[in-house]
Order: structure tokens, then C-alpha cells, then sequence
């Protein structure tokens, strides 16, 4: 409500009256043409005003559905789908995994994603904007989003830079990967404990430490990938979602190219099926631990990109109209059936290399029996019945029987070549990307094409995501300022370098385990808080049936009840349940990180110290921050404000009606306040 003596508005008498349930609930989301009159009633006409100026005149749109299509599925499908999903799948029961991964997301991910759709092609407004019209105590979401996209950009990039740096290494023959280097004749102790590809990561891409507390000089090579990662990002933001879609048609294809190429090569390998078989074989008891439900929960939330905001961002540029409920459905099943498809690739390749290794194995067991038989050390009724003379022509499953009877009685080292345990080794993250799947690569024949076709693929996967994770910073920060606004293609500019310069920290020597700490802990605990107060805000706060209404509104036709329920009980229970178990192994386990030792040249898992656990704690507390900040920002605004009332309130004439006072999108909160009161303006 605005306080000028002189304006004429229609009477509003409510003086002193106890508002109704349905007098205080809140109003449909605002249509395009109300927003220019829109004012809350509480009366702060500056603030109303300031942020009508403060949005864009004309907000821009895709040019065609394509390009939106290709920006949400670009987002949601990243790194994660090839190097965390598969990991996951192998290590929580296959096929069983599948199946509950594929429930999470029809009960809990899949709702989530069309109420975070809806919002944002409701109100047209970024992260910030959508949880301020809401509710201006729940703008704090919005900055939380924003903070956490800008944590994760952070180290994402890095990884883009690690990528770049295999690519420009993949371009000779052999690659420097493949075999160990020599230091006079002599191949380096490193190298030679662990494997070639291994040395390689830790000690020529990283060149890391022992632990995080030593810190180390910076890598000058990854410094310059790390520049040229952010300069491809800020070339392809600059000019906002216009720009960005352009870069998309590509990055958001090629990977599928190249995912099919490996796929259809993979199959080919012998192995592949006994990798493919590992990996889906069912373990249905699995589904009796609730780590594994936490654990698919927990996927299931990042592969669709809940709560970073860029969801929000990328749907606000669409026309009302557009059915965002079937982009929900066919964007979640989209991300699934490319880990999926990435899973094939990751075990057929994987087995590929687990049967070269175990095969030679036995190669190196079957001579060495050889030896010992012909020194006379062994008795000749423990001798295989294969033709131990030919190494090279035993076959694995001839060999491990015999190990099973009889490798317990035989001197000597010989060791049971097993193909599962080899297959868990180096399967998750950047183990994945890194070593095992450059080591099986570097096996193929025209090994340097295909090691530059999968890093070209890595740095495409992650450059679609980046995209997205910056316009989750961009779009809600520039739809709240006006000068932001004014100066987009500045503000994307400094931005990028920011973030160049914060990211140094990673470029150091022990920068790989600072982004691990990073991808450990800055957005899990964060998001999914964020994306608990979204659930609450709008299917409590503003109400679940009210929402259905608008969407209904927006769509020509009502999505099914179901989602009122699901959003209201099955989606927030789900995300406390995930919140609690999240917080419960934080606090539980003391936090851990792979470390590389150099002179036992293998990994090890250290202990954070504890100037580290305060990092990771701050990390957190500023993620969070701005939610308990906001709210406090609102209340001590609404009780400034409602003294400026009673004070101006005696200047005007009061009387009584049986109208509502409230506007479109009033805060409840608000109204709950208020003494009941209204000015007539004469």
C-alpha cells in the first residue's frame, strides 16, 4: 500500500478485523501483465518501485524449443553420469540398483523437477526471484543457490582444465602415458610400484603432494588450461543464453557420438561381456541397507541438478504456455538412459582392460609354475592338466580351477587372477576418468584417437554443465539488480575471472584434494537444504493446490493430485530423511581424502586436519548463510515498517470493508502481522 494524501484508490475498510484462513492465503502467481502494477500491502512503495526498475524491460527467450531442450539436457547430463553412475551401479547391486534408482526419481526427482520448471516459467525470474515472489522471507533460497553454483563452477572448471591437458597430450605416439619414463636406464621407482598411467595423473598432470598440509608451488601447465577453460566459458556466456545455446548444439551432441563410437567398440573388445555381465548382475539384497538408499537418493538429486538454480534460470526464458511437464519426464529419463548408456561403455571398456590384466596374469603364474616344475619343486600330481609349456594359450577359467584345488600347495608367488577384483579397481571419479580408463585406451589399437575423442567428450560434458551452473549465478543476479542487468556482458567478464583467480587455488600442488573437498562437501549438505525449503515454501507456504492452480493456469490443463501429495509429504520427507542421514555421516566419520604417497606410490586415505575441517565447515556455514539472514533481513523490515504504519495510519481516515487487503503473491506472513488495518486513500 503506498501512502500519498493525494492518490484516489478504491475504498478498502478492514479495520481491526481478524483475518479469515482464506483471507490470508496467498494469491496465484502473477500473470506478465500484472507484474508492472503489482505492490505488496504493507506499503513499501521504494522498495516495490526500485525492483520493478531494477528487472529487465524485455526478458529474453529461446529462439526455438531445441535450443532449450539442448541447454536442459546439457545441464543435467554431466560428468556424474560417467564416472559417479557407473561406480554407484557397480558398487550397490547392478541391476538392483537400477531399479531403485529408477524409483527415487518417479517418487522424489522427477516432482522436484517439474515444480522447480513450473516455478520458473511461472514468474520468469531467476533463483532469487521466484522464492522472493513467493515470499520475500524466502529470498535467502534463491543467494544459497547462487553461492553453491559459484562453489561449484569453481572446481567443475578444473576439471575441464585437467581435460584439456590430457587432450593437448593426446595428439602424439605413443601416448606419454603408456609407458613408464626412464631415469638413465633406470625406470622410475614410481612408476614402476604403481602403473604408468597412475605416474603419469599424480606425478607429470598434478605433479601432487604427499597431504593437503603441503601446499606446494603452483602447476604453471594447469594454470594455463585453467585459463583457457574459463576464457571458452566467458566466450560462450557472455552474451547470455544466446551465445551459450550456440556452443550447446555442439557440446550437448557430441558426447552421445562419442558414447555410441566407444560403445559400439567397446562390444567388439574381448572382455566387454564379462564386464557388462559384472555390472548388472543383481544383488537384490542391497536394497535391506540404507547407505545404498541414501546413496541413490543422494544421485538421483545431482544428476537432474535440483536446487543450483540453473533449472529455474533456463525454464524462466520460456513462454507461459510450454509443457513443462513433459519436459520434466523427458529430461529425467533422458539423464537416466545416458548413464546407462555411459555404464556399458565405462564396464565394456573396463572389462576389456580387467581381462588384459588378468590374462596376464596367468601368463606370469603359469611360467613361474613351469620353473618350479621343472626344478623339481613341485609334485607332478599337482600339475594343471592344461599345457602349462604354452602360457599364453591358457585360459583363465582353466587356470583359476586349478589355483582353487591346488595353488595353496604350490611354492613359490603365484597369486589367483581374479577378474572382479580387478575390475573394482579405479572406478569412481577422476580414478575412473583419469587411470583406468586412459590405461585401457592406451591398450586399443589408434590409442591417440581415442584418448582424444573421450577428453573431447569430457571437456564438452563439462562446458554444457558450466553453462548452466553460470547461469544460475547470472540470471537470478541480474534479474534483482538493475545495474547488473545493464551491465551483463561486464558482469559475465568478471565473473569469469573471479572465478579464474579463486581457482589458482586448485592449480597448486595440492589442489587435487582441495577439490575433492570441494565436491565432498561444499554442495551436498547446502542443496539439499535448499531444495527442502523449496518443497516446504511451496507446497506448505504457499500452498500445493494454490501452485496446481497456477500451473493449470499456465498449461490449459491440471497436472494430477498425485503431485500435491508427493510434494507435500513423499518429496520433503525424502529430502529430511536425506538431510538427516547426510548430517549423521558428517558427523559421525571424521572426513577423509585420497591422498598419493610417493614413496609407497599408492593412494591412501588420510584424515582432514583440522585447519581443513574448519575450511569445510565455512564452506558450508557460507552456502547456508543466506537463508537465516534474509529471513532475519525480512522480519526487521516488516517490524520497521509496521511501526512506520501505526505512526502514519492516525494522518488518514479509517473505515471498514468485507474486501481482502491482499495483493497477488502478499507474504502470509505478512498479513499475519498486520493489525487488519487499510488506508482509504481520499
Amino acid at each position: 500500500m503506498i501512502y500519498i494524501k493525494d492518490a484516489k484508490f478504491p475504498r478498502c475498510d478492514c479495520v481491526n478485523r481478524v483475518a479469515s484462513p482464506q483471507q490470508m492465503e496467498k494469491q496465484p502467481l502473477p500473470a506478465d501483465n500484472d507484474r508492472s502494477t503489482e505492490f505488496d500491502v504493507d506499503g513499501y512503495a521504494g522498495e516495490e518501485i526500485q525492483q520493478a526498475a531494477s528487472e529487465p524491460a524485455a526478458r529474453a527467450g529461446w529462439n526455438s524449443k531445441i535450443e532449450y531442450f539442448l541447454a536442459q539436457v546439457g545441464f543435467s547430463v554431466g560428468l556424474g553420469n560417467v564416472w559417479r553412475f557407473p561406480y554407484l551401479c557397480h558398487k550397490n547391486g547392478g541391476g538392483a540398483f537400477l531399479l531403485l534408482y529408477v524409483l527415487l526419481m518417479l517418487l522424489v526427482g522427477i516432482p522436484l523437477f517439474f515444480l522447480e520448471l513450473a516455478a520458473g516459467q511461472a514468474i520468469r525470474q531467476g533463483s532469487i526471484g521466484v522464492w522472493k515472489y513467493i515470499s520475500p522471507r524466502l529470498v535467502g533460497i534463491g543467494y544459497s543457490s547462487c553461492v553453491v553454483c559459484f562453489f561449484v563452477a569453481l572446481y567443475y572448471n578444473v576439471i575441464l582444465a585437467w581435460s584439456l591437458f590430457y587432450l593437448g597430450n593426446s595428439f602424439q605416439y605413443p601416448l606419454p602415458w603408456e609407458q613408464c619414463p626412464e631415469q638413465g636406464n633406470v625406470t622410475v621407482k614410481e612408476c614402476e610400484k604403481s602403473s604408468s598411467t597412475s605416474y603419469f595423473w599424480y606425478r607429470k598432470a598434478l605433479d601432487i603432494t604427499d597431504s593437503i598440509d603441503e601446499m606446494g608451488s603452483f602447476n604453471p601447465y594447469i594454470v594455463c588450461c585453467l585459463l583457457a577453460a574459463w576464457t571458452i566459458v566467458c566466450l560462450g556466456m557472455f552474451k547470455g543464453i544466446k551465445t551459450s545455446v550456440k556452443v550447446m548444439y555442439f557440446s550437448s551432441i557430441f558426447p552421445y557420438v562419442v558414447l555410441f563410437c566407444f560403445l559400439i567398440r567397446g562390444l567388439l573388445l574381448d572382455g566387454a561381456y564379462e564386464g557388462i555381465t559384472y555390472m548388472f548382475y543383481p544383488k537384490l539384497e542391497i536394497w535391506g541397507d540404507m547407505q545404498v538408499w541414501r546413496q541413490a537418493a543422494t544421485q538421483v538429486f545431482f544428476a537432474l541438478g535440483l536446487g543450483f538454480g540453473s533449472i529455474i534460470a533456463y525454464s524462466s526464458y520460456n513462454p507461459k504456455n510450454n509443457n513443462c511437464h513433459r519436459d520434466a519426464y523427458t529430461v529425467s529419463f533422458i539423464n537416466f538412459l545416458t548413464s546407462v548408456l555411459a555404464t556399458l561403455v565405462v564396464f565394456a571398456v573396463l572389462g576389456f582392460r580387467a581381462k588384459e590384466k588378468v590374462m596376464e596374469c596367468v601368463v606370469s603364474n603359469v611360467r613361474e609354475l613351469s620353473e618350479q616344475f621343472h626344478s623339481n619343486n613341485v609334485d607332478r600330481h599337482l600339475m594343471p592338466t592344461f599345457n602349462y609349456s604354452d602360457p599364453s594359450s591358457v585360459a583363465l577359467e582353466d587356470y583359476r580351477a586349478w589355483f582353487d584345488q591346488h595353488g595353496i600347495n604350490i611354492p613359490g608367488n603365484l597369486t589367483d587372477c581374479d577378474l572382479e577384483k580387478e575390475m573394482q579397481k579405479g572406478v569412481e571419479g577422476t580414478g575412473l576418468a583419469f587411470i583406468a580408463f586412459t590405461e585401457a585406451m592406451s591398450l586399443l589399437p589408434g590409442s591417440p584417437f581415442w584418448s582424444a575423442l573421450f577428453f573431447l567428450m569430457l571437456l564438452n560434458l563439462g562446458l554444457s554443465t558450466m553453462f548452466g551452473n553460470m547461469e544460475g549465478i547470472l540470471a537470478p543476479l541480474t534479474d534483482r539488480f538493475k545495474t547488473l542487468a545493464n551491465n551483463k556482458t561486464k558482469f559475465t567478464i568478471f565473473s569469469c575471472v573471479l572465478g579464474f583467480m579463486i581457482g589458482l587455488l586448485f592449480t597448486q600442488r595440492c589442489g587435487n584434494y582441495f577439490v575433492t573437498m570441494f565436491d565432498d562437501y561444499s554442495a551436498t549438505l547446502p542443496l539439499i537444504i535448499v531444495v527442502a525449503f523449496e518443497t516446504f515454501s511451496v507446497s506448505w507456504l504457499y500452498g500445493a493446490d494454490r501452485f496446481l492452480d497456477d500451473i493449470e493456469a499456465m498449461l490449459g490443463w491440471r497436472p494430477s493430485v498425485l503431485y500435491k501429495y508427493l510434494w507435500k509429504y513423499i518429496c520433503l520427507l525424502a529430502m529430511l530423511g536425506l538431510l538427516g542421514a547426510t548430517a549423521i555421516r558428517m558427523f559421525m566419520e571424521r572426513p577423509t581424502y585420497l591422498a598419493w604417497n610417493q614413496e609407497k606410490a599408492s593412494e591412501e586415505n588420510l584424515e582432514y586436519p583440522g585447519w581443513a575441517l574448519a575450511v569445510l565447515a565455512l564452506l558450508i556455514i557460507f552456502a547456508m548463510i543466506p537463508v537465516p539472514l534474509a529471513l532475519i533481513h525480512s522480519v526487521l523490515k516488516d517490524r520497521t515498517k509496521r511501526t512506520h504504519r501505526n505512526t502514519e495510519t492516525g494522518r488518514y481516515s479509517i473505515s471498514s470493508t468485507d474486501d481482502k487487503c491482499e495483493t497477488p503473491m502478499t507474504d502470509i506472513s505478512v498479513l499475519d502481522q498486520r493489525s487488519r488495518t487499510c488506508v482509504s486513500f481520499s
